[in-house]
């Protein structure tokens, strides 16, 4: 009879985890959609999953809890940021129209997918509830197994569909077609001379004790910085560290302190 009680009330503690992690689950999903640089679009996503493995292992599926985190945030979500980084999709790419009315068309199909989603939260009527003691009886793993494989095999199936389909779109999308031959090493190199380019190998950025290398551009003769020893990514991301300014005051005073000592070595060489 507790048993039966325990199942169709909700606790204080479950009903507070449930309106603040799923008010922050909405919150990520919706800024995965709008956010501006698809990282950031990815980091949401993946704290949306993180909290549905929280309600998962709140609901006692242990099972679907772990394998959300390690297969789906841990795996996907990885896979997902390192196609992401070797692509390098930035803001403008995601602004452009490959396909002629596909926001309309995605907007069409948005809202169908809504009025689906409407229409079925409308209809559905629980009367019973089985309880965690009950689904679990044999184990959370075999019940999910149980329900995928025989209740929920054509959901299941369409679902696995739909995924290969997108994995193959994607790489469709991503591929680039090559319409010229690659240059080889000697024909850049002539191009170089032939265009009066930077003939020889560029300079290294430059190597402070305290800073990365890559991010700082080394420095002249004359103490300025050359712009040709960082990377024009980082030189157009604006994450170019600029210490010329400290660089020439710590010459400066390095020069100071070795004029000092020859001038304090020449009168006591002189006193003696």
């Amino acid at each position: 009879m507790n048993e039966q009680l325990a199942a169709y009330s909700t606790s204080t503690g479950e009903a507070f985890q449930f309106w603040v992690l799923g008010t922050v689950a909405v919150i990520g999903a919706l800024c995965t959609v709008f956010m501006k640089k698809a990282v950031h679009s990815a980091l949401c996503l993946a704290g949306t999953m993180i909290i549905l493995a929280v309600f998962y292992l709140a609901n006692g599926a242990y099972f679907l809890g772990v394998v959300q985190i390690v297969v789906y945030t841990g795996a996907i979500m990885m896979l997902f940021l390192f196609v992401v980084m070797l692509v390098g999709v930035t803001a403008a790419d995601s602004l452009k129209e490959t396909i002629k009315g596909q926001r309309w068309l995605a907007l069409l199909c948005g809202l169908g997918f809504g009025i689906l989603l409407v229409a079925g939260i409308g209809n559905a009527s629980l009367t019973e509830f089985n309880g965690l003691a009950q689904a679990n009886a044999n184990g959370n793993v075999e019940g999910i197994a149980t329900l995928l494989f025989t209740k929920y095999v054509f959901a299941f199936e369409i679902t696995g569909a739909l995924l290969i389909t997108a994995a193959v779109g994607a790489m469709v999308l991503t591929h680039r077609e090559r319409t010229e031959r690659a240059k080889t090493q000697r024909e850049l190199a002539e191009e170089r001379v032939r265009e009066g380019k930077h003939l020889p190998p560029l300079p290294a950025p430059g190597v402070y004790a305290r800073h990365n290398a890559v991010d700082i551009a080394g420095l002249l003769p004359d103490g300025t910085p050359s712009e040709l020893t960082v990377s024009k990514t980082l030189r157009e991301r604006g994450q170019i560290r600029d210490v010329s300014a400290e660089a020439i005051s710590d010459l400066k005073a390095l020069e100071q302190r070795s004029e000092d000592r020859l001038e304090r070595t020449n009168s006591g060489e002189a006193s003696k």
